[in-house]
């Protein structure tokens, strides 16, 4: 009888519809097919995947309970459960032509990317997090002109980043926890989220992979090989709130006061583990929103700024440990009013007391400080 209803139903629709419907049940056969069955558990959705009926039809009772929606009888998402399915993606994904959301995220599917994927003229979500991709990202997925939201974090993806930049719609990049190598490309430019954390890019920051970039708010370079220097407009993006840029080579960090309040939302920046010299940067006080700073093993010398303790700053957490900082320790930071949390130890500052929570880790020897402020 099911197989009776989905013939009429066929019969009763054109034959450019019938054929469409015809050529996604393929795709989603062959989708099931690429699976490991020894890895699709009895309760799993696509366990319920049964050919015998219309992917489409309702109400579904026992056949295709979940793993896909429709709208107007074609398949718009394929959002698998996260169940450890094991297989790779098969190119005649491009089949779905009407799909917005593919997401089979928190599995083991393995292999390359089909580029075939970029063709889709609907996809806006492409969620592929957590499996083991690998190969490279196809530069093909820059011709996906609908896509809003690309993650493909902790796979093993390899190789240089693709220009993304023709991706009007783009706002969220997530490519964290791969293998990507190289410079940072001109970005997408209507991004909000950007996170490229734990690769090995390299090469230095430049303005010609931020340009344009007005909506960015969230920036996660960390644990990667960049170099060079962080230079000042970096810190006055328009919309920018969260820096991270942690465990990299950079030498240098160059900070120009906003002109109007009104022109920062910055709130959080890291560059922890960097090889930073010099002074520390007085103009970070500038900013008005920044509620955490960290600046943790490094290499910067001198005394704390006492722009950084004043009355009415926003700063409340703050990171400084690692450095060779010398001086005496602000008194308004180490007078254990607990409006700033953080970090000032193993540095060569003097009058630390360990009664401050900022100043439980012990300061570095004598010998150590001398030797690093020898022939300064």
């Amino acid at each position: 009888m099911a197989a009776a209803a989905v013939l009429l139903l066929l019969a009763a629709v054109s034959p450019s519809l019938s054929s469409a419907i015809s050529s996604e049940t393929a795709a989603l056969r062959a989708f099931k097919s690429a699976v490991k069955p020894s890895s699709i558990p009895p309760a799993s959705c696509l366990a319920t995947w049964n050919f015998s009926a219309d992917p489409c039809a309702t109400p579904r009772i026992t056949d295709f309970t979940c793993g896909i929606m429709c709208a107007g009888g074609r398949v718009v998402q394929l959002t698998l459960d996260s169940q450890g399915y094991s297989g790779t993606l098969t190119p005649l994904l491009s089949q779905l032509t009407q799909l917005v959301t593919l997401d089979v995220g928190e599995n083991d599917f393995h292999g390359p990317i089909p580029s075939s994927i970029a063709s889709l003229p609907n996809l806006q979500n492409l969620i592929l997090r957590s499996n083991s991709f690998s190969g490279a990202l196809p530069p093909s997925i820059a011709a996906a002109k609908s896509l809003q939201a690309l993650d493909l974090g902790r796979n093993f993806i390899s190789g240089p980043l693709p220009d993304l930049s023709p991706l009007p719609a783009l706002t969220t990049l997530d490519l964290s926890y791969n293998n990507l190598t190289g410079p940072i490309p001109r970005l997408p430019p209507n991004l909000i989220e950007l996170a490229l954390k734990a690769n090995s890019l390299s090469g230095s920051l430049t303005k010609t992979s931020f340009a344009e970039l007005t909506h960015l708010m969230v920036v996660e370079l960390a644990e990667n090989s960049l170099s060079g220097a962080v230079p000042s407009w970096f810190f006055l993006l328009p919309s920018v709130q969260q820096i991270d840029l942690a465990k990299n080579g950079i030498t240098s960090v160059s900070v120009a006061t906003p002109l109007a309040e009104s022109d920062s939302e910055l709130v959080a920046v890291d560059l922890s583990y960097n090889k930073v010299e010099g002074l520390l940067p007085e103009k970070f006080s500038d900013y008005p929103e920044l509620r955490s700073l960290a600046l943790s093993y490094n290499e910067f010398r001198g005394p704390i700024p006492g722009q950084y303790s004043r009355e009415g700053s926003s700063l409340r957490r703050l990171y400084l440990d690692g450095n060779y900082l010398n001086g005496t320790a602000p008194q308004r930071l180490i007078s254990g009013n607990g409006q700033v949390s953080g970090s000032l130890g193993d540095n060569c500052l003097r009058s630390c007391p360990s009664a401050s929570e900022l100043c439980l880790k012990s300061q570095k020897s004598d010998f150590i400080c001398q030797q690093a402020y020898a022939g300064n």
